[in-house]
Order: C-alpha cells, then sequence, then structure tokens
C-alpha cells in the first residue's frame, strides 16, 4: 500500500475513534432517550421553583375582570404579560402585590407604530398621539376598545396612511377602492373591506376616455401591460410605476 493512503487511512481512523470517545464521553447520557434532546433536562426545568399562575388562577379572585377581558381585543394577551409572574401573588396576595403598569411608556411596547407589525394592528404616534396622557386613562386595559370609533383609516393604517400621503393617489379617500362596513371599524377582522379586483377598476379614472384632471395618466386597459393586472406592476397606495 502507498505511503500516502496509509497516512491517510491512520487520519480517518483516528478520527472516528475521536468522534466515537466524544460521543461516549462528551455528550450527555440521557440524550435522544425521549427525543431529539438531553431526556432529563424535563427532570432540571419540573425543579425549577414555579412563577407562573396562569390565567384561571387570576380568575378565581378576579372573576368580574377576567369576564370583560375574555370579551375584549386582549382577550389573547394573558393577564402575566402585563402583571408578571403571579404564582407568588396567589399563594400569598397580602405580601405579593403585582405591577400594574400605568406609565404611558409600556403600551406603545406593542402599539407603538413599528412598520413591521401586521396591516390592521392598532398603531399609534406616542408623540403625537394625546401627548403626555396616561394611555389608561382613555383605554380600559382590560377592555381596550378606543373611546370613539376611529374616523379615519391611518389609526390602525399607519404605515399606508404615510405612503399614501406622498404618493398621486393622496387626495382619494381610502373608501373611492375600498367598500369598507361600518362593523369594521368595531371588529375589524371580522369585516374585512373589499378589495378591487378587475383591470376595469382602475380603468375607471386611468382607461382612455375617462372622466377626471388631465393630469392624470391614462393607457388601453384591453392592451396595456398584456395579461397582467394593475396591482402587479402599480402598488396602489404608492402607484408609481415599478420597473
Amino acid at each position: 500500500m502507498p505511503q500516502q493512503l496509509t497516512r491517510l487511512l491512520i487520519v480517518f481512523v483516528a478520527l472516528i475513534g475521536g468522534l466515537v470517545a466524544a460521543r461516549h464521553y462528551l455528550l450527555p447520557r440521557t440524550l435522544g432517550e425521549k427525543g431529539h434532546y438531553r431526556a432529563a433536562v424535563l427532570d432540571a426545568i419540573a425543579a425549577r421553583p414555579v412563577r407562573y399562575a396562569g390565567r384561571e388562577a387570576c380568575a378565581v379572585c378576579h372573576a368580574d375582570v377576567a369576564e370583560i377581558h375574555g370579551k375584549a381585543r386582549h382577550q389573547t394577551v394573558s393577564c402575566e404579560v402585563c402583571h408578571g409572574p403571579a404564582a407568588a401573588h396567589t399563594e400569598a396576595p397580602t405580601e405579593h402585590k403585582l405591577p400594574a403598569p400605568r406609565e404611558r411608556g409600556y403600551c406603545p411596547l406593542c402599539h407603538g407604530y413599528d412598520p413591521s407589525r401586521p396591516t390592521g394592528f392598532p398603531q399609534i404616534d406616542p408623540v403625537a398621539h394625546n401627548p403626555l396622557k396616561p394611555c389608561i386613562s382613555c383605554h380600559n386595559p382590560h377592555q381596550p376598545e378606543p373611546p370613539h370609533v376611529p374616523e379615519e383609516c391611518r389609526a390602525c393604517h399607519g404605515q399606508i396612511a404615510r405612503m399614501k400621503a406622498v404618493s398621486p393617489h393622496v387626495l382619494l379617500p381610502c373608501t373611492r377602492c375600498h367598500n369598507t362596513p361600518v362593523q369594521h371599524k368595531i371588529t375589524p377582522r371580522a369585516a374585512l373591506p373589499d378589495k378591487p379586483r378587475t383591470r376595469e377598476f382602475c380603468g375607471g379614472c386611468h382607461a382612455q376616455g375617462a372622466s377626471g384632471p388631465k393630469e392624470v395618466p391614462r393607457i388601453h386597459v384591453h392592451t396595456h401591460g398584456g395579461r397582467y393586472l394593475c396591482w402587479q406592476c402599480h402598488y396602489p397606495h404608492q402607484p408609481e410605476l415599478q420597473e
């Protein structure tokens, strides 16, 4: 056997032996017993002190709040998200008081404007929205519906409003293109607004011969863009041509 192959074989055997030794001496003994994790971690987690009580434990003493919370828009937010771990409080309520965030900076952690949040999620500009007033002065945290129905779409669709404000569609009301039920402002996900679905809709303003200001771009609806729909090349809220 050539000397080079002998050396390569020795290196290969050494590597295999090292892997076997590492698996035997370095890897946790219980790794793989109950899946792709260390089985003993279950005992380690169970040995930790209990910190969270759970929504059901809170409802035992705060049934009135739980009833309101269970029907409101914060119903998917656990009590302990805002009030902190409550296990000690449930065992000795008078000795362990839970915090109740009242400062203005807490609610914007979720509701401050952030373009990465899903469209329709209630967002506000903390600097401009009722400045200096605590959020709880207008909103009940357990039932945080606004004191009156938002008058404009920008209350929830801040990102779209900012984009539309600097586009050629700035003067168009949202309801020009979206048939919006009144209920949408109260339960937005249960009553969704309609969206244009045909080329002819955009052609109502942009087709050759359509009425309107002369500076509005005109196109031949049936030939412009071939088989593509208008919004596959133009974003409706900022409809400049996409290269």
